[in-house]
């Protein structure tokens, strides 16, 4: 009897069996007072990670937090503001230094663009230019070529050259015949253009006399 007590009294008592740690599901709290709950406690979470990184590797570090009713909160090591400033100063350098880097390569290829735009310009212009006195010489030995037609002496000719006189002679008579027609066409359709607008007047209809 005795020992049995013993042997009972040695028995270790049963520990209540749990589930062990469960991982939370990640989703929205729709209960308003649960959700105010669950960011006190994430917040101070948040805070106490953010010490953590400060003593254990000497960081700067800043954060800011809005509550579900918008209320800020803010952590900063040494100061949210020295955060801050610091985070700015950094972003502004940065923009300046590569606006510093990219200015000298933007400033080429713009300038590289008007050069190139410039002897397009000079070389259309020359182009231009070049018709331009081609189309005077043109003109200009046209006319010679017709003062000498006409003025000059036939006889020392040579077969051949008075022929490209003669087709010269028939084609400046072509063209003067077609020019004095077209003349008399814009004549007549313009007389009989004046003769439609002029209207006889009408005749004054007499009444019968019973």
């Amino acid at each position: 009897m005795e020992a049995n007590t013993t042997a009972n009294h040695n028995q270790k008592p049963n520990k209540k069996q749990t589930k062990g740690k469960q991982k939370i599901e990640m989703k929205m709290i729709w209960d308003e007072n649960d959700r105010l709950i669950t960011f006190s406690k994430r917040k101070s979470g948040i805070y106490k990670k953010a010490n953590e990184l400060v003593t254990l590797c000497g960081g700067e570090v800043g954060f800011v937090i809005f509550s579900p009713s918008g209320k800020p909160f803010s952590y900063g090591h040494p100061s949210i503001d020295s955060v801050a400033e610091r985070l700015l100063l950094d972003q502004t350098t940065e923009v300046t230094m590569t606006e510093v880097t990219t200015h000298p390569i933007m400033e080429a290829h713009r300038q590289m663009r008007i050069n190139n735009l410039n002897q397009k310009y000079n070389d259309l212009y020359s182009h231009m230019e070049a018709e331009k006195e081609r189309q005077q010489s043109l003109q200009k030995m046209q006319i010679e070529a017709s003062d000498e037609l006409w003025e000059g002496s036939i006889e020392g000719l040579s077969l051949e050259e008075l022929k490209q006189r003669q087709r010269s002679l028939e084609e400046l008579h072509a063209n003067i015949s077609n020019h004095v027609k077209e003349r008399m066409t814009k004549s007549l359709n313009i007389f009989n253009n004046k003769n439609k607008n002029v209207s006889t007047p009408a005749a004054t209809p007499r009444s019968s006399s019973n």
